[in-house]
């Protein structure tokens, strides 16, 4: 019986096992076939997929900035290049701790902690794996410090890049402009796939102007990293495109020339040619250096050179308004002889000042001038003869005929941030003082703006443009700083001069104003006839005051007792030769006292720089 139940178990045990080994079996090969699955969907079916991202592992895509255009002058010259230089970049995705890291970098001395809050911002709005600079512009032994502790700042690197470079420094540098790091405003209104990798752009002037022109194309490129994401090898991927050069009016001779007779005046010059408005020289004083704001100005320098009384970040040339003063006398003598107001003719008696009939207040001129005709107005600058022709003229015939010589409105030159001035009328008036009662126009009103004062404001920029407008017999071009722009080839593209509606007046009608501008400087009586003593060209002006602080009619005036900052502002129109004019300017010195005597001699430095004049 036991030996029979033995038996029995025996195959129970053997059944058991059987039944074990088929489950086993079963569950092996069900596991082999869901392996053998996902290798076939990690192998075959989403190849394409996980290699994709095998191969994002080990290989980034870099975007390579492009190589900004360079800026020449009409002459060639070099005005602004790209150097290499060592750039301090961190990417924040291969830092574990970004703080603590910007933190150490300070200590070390190679992050300063003013900008501290540019580079979170900078952080803030760009992507994990984009590389973030932390200083533009590292010295050598800024790099050799960093090299000797690069293993201690994982995600940092010293990375060689193209930095802006302005050679001449701050010549010209209102009309070029500069580059800044991008900030939160830039970033809002840039394409962020057309600045990957790039970190500067134009401020003002030509380099804000034309950013799209001299940025040129992103490029990229497949960068080979280890597990710690340093740089192993690259490979070319897609070619950054180069930013196109281009070339200016300006001359870089002229100007150096210019702002050197400026001296250490503040004050403007802008030359321009008439036959075709190509602005020779853009000139505002002080200049301050550009390159510095490549490479980020701390809080300290950005506020020494911001609160400096002088203003040097100030475009003068561009953006400053003052009354234009004498300096509209011809324009005014032009409009009484084309209206038939006056002829040559017809003269006044100047005692030294004007009175409005019925009225008691004297409008002061400068001298008595005596029996006075419009040549002699003109020559002496006689304020009683051009107060009469104003009252003649009246405000809306002024307005009228002064706005054909572009005043009271842009030019519209290539650079922003120009300054409309004021050229006033009736209508102008009730719209600026709508809300006062004295928004009538009053006949003293029209009187003053007979010398350029009251409301009347024009900038340099204006004032010789009006100037070449006046030399080139009415002939007008729009002012403009940029004359060619490379095209595709490489090849400089030359850009046609735009031609604005003529002022059309008779020969006569040109020839008895503009010979009275040359009599400014060569009669016996001419108000700048100091400053062309030996002048081997022929050439005219005129002179101007525009007038800081009024005094009363019967107070004297003293120059010399009235602090400098109170002191009237010097004016200069200019153009030479007189014949077949080549250039024409406007001087404006600040605080210069009358323009015969600061003004015009800068007028003539000017000239003689473009003559070549006693040049060695």
């Amino acid at each position: 019986m036991a030996q029979a139940l033995r038996i029995k178990e025996a195959f129970v045990e053997q059944r058991i096992f059987a039944i074990r080994t088929v489950v086993a079996g079963v569950a092996g090969g069900l596991l082999i076939a869901a392996l053998i699955a996902r290798l076939v969907g990690l192998q075959v079916v989403n190849y394409e997929h996980y290699s994709t991202l095998s191969q994002g592992n080990r290989i980034r895509i870099v975007p390579v900035s492009p190589t900004r255009g360079l800026i020449y002058d009409r002459d060639g010259v070099l005005l602004a290049e790209n150097l290499p230089v060592f750039q301090l970049e961190l990417t924040p995705e291969q830092t574990s701790d970004v703080d603590e890291t910007l933190a150490r970098l300070v200590e070390i001395g190679l992050v300063r902690p003013d900008d501290l809050e540019r580079i979170h911002a900078t952080i803030a709005r760009s992507r994990h794996f984009d590389s973030i600079p932390l200083r533009f512009r590292l010295d050598d032994h800024e790099v050799a410090r960093f090299a000797v502790r690069r293993q201690s700042f994982p995600g940092v690197e010293i990375r060689s890049r193209l930095a802006r470079y302005y050679p001449l420094s701050g010549t010209a540098v209102h009309a070029l402009g500069y580059m800044g790091a991008i900030n939160e405003e830039d970033a809002a209104t840039l394409d962020k796939a057309a600045y990957a990798g790039t970190s500067h752009n134009g401020k003002l002037g030509i380099e804000r102007a034309f950013e799209n022109i001299l940025h040129g194309k992103v490029g990229h490129k497949q960068v080979l990293v280890n597990a710690q994401g340093r740089e192993l090898d690259t490979y070319p991927d897609e070619s950054a495109l180069a930013g196109r050069n281009i070339q200016l009016t300006l001359d870089a001779h002229l100007q150096r020339a210019a702002e050197a007779a400026l001296g250490g005046h503040t004050g403007a010059i802008v030359a321009i040619d008439p036959r075709s408005g190509d602005v020779l020289v853009f000139a505002s004083a002080p200049t301050f250096d550009p390159n510095p704001f490549g490479e980020g100005l701390t809080a300290d320098e950005y506020a020494r050179i911001s609160t400096d009384p002088d203003k040097p970040l100030f475009n003068r040339a561009l953006r400053g308004t003052y009354p234009p003063g004498s300096t509209i006398k011809p324009l005014l003598a032009l409009a009484g002889l084309a209206t038939g107001t006056v002829t040559e003719q017809d003269s006044i008696w100047c005692p030294g000042f004007y009175r409005l009939p019925g009225h008691t207040h004297r409008y002061r001129d400068w001298r008595s001038h005596g029996r006075t005709d419009l040549r002699k107005a003109i020559v002496e600058s006689c304020d009683v003869y051009f107060y009469q022709l104003a009252r003649d003229l009246q405000i809306d015939g002024i307005h009228d005929f002064l706005a054909k010589f572009g005043l009271g409105e842009k030019t519209g030159i290539e650079i922003a941030g120009e300054a409309a001035g004021i050229l006033p009328s009736r209508e102008w008036k009730r719209n600026a003082f709508r809300n006062r009662a004295d928004q009538v126009w009053f006949p003293g009103e029209t009187i003053i703006a007979g010398i350029g004062q009251g409301y009347m404001l024009t900038s340099p920029l204006q004032l010789a443009h009006a100037t070449a407008i006046l030399a080139a017999r009415g002939k007008a071009f729009r002012p403009r700083m940029v004359s060619a722009i490379e095209n595709a080839d490489g090849v400089l593209e030359q850009i046609e001069p735009e031609g604005l509606p003529p002022v059309q007046l008779s020969d006569d009608t040109w020839d008895t104003v503009l010979e009275s501008m040359e009599g400014v400087l060569r009669a016996p009586t001419g108000t700048a006839r100091g400053s062309a003593v030996g002048a081997p060209y022929r050439y005219a002006g005129k002179t101007g005051t525009a007038q800081v602080y009024s005094i009363g009619p019967d107070e004297e005036f003293d120059g010399g007792e009235v602090p400098e900052h109170l002191r009237d502002h010097a004016l200069f129109l200019a153009f030479a030769p007189i014949d077949e004019p080549e250039i024409a300017l406007a001087v404006l010195v600040e605080h210069g006292g009358g323009g015969s005597r600061t003004a015009a001699p800068v007028a003539r430095a000017v000239l003689d720089a473009y003559f070549g004049v006693d040049e060695t």
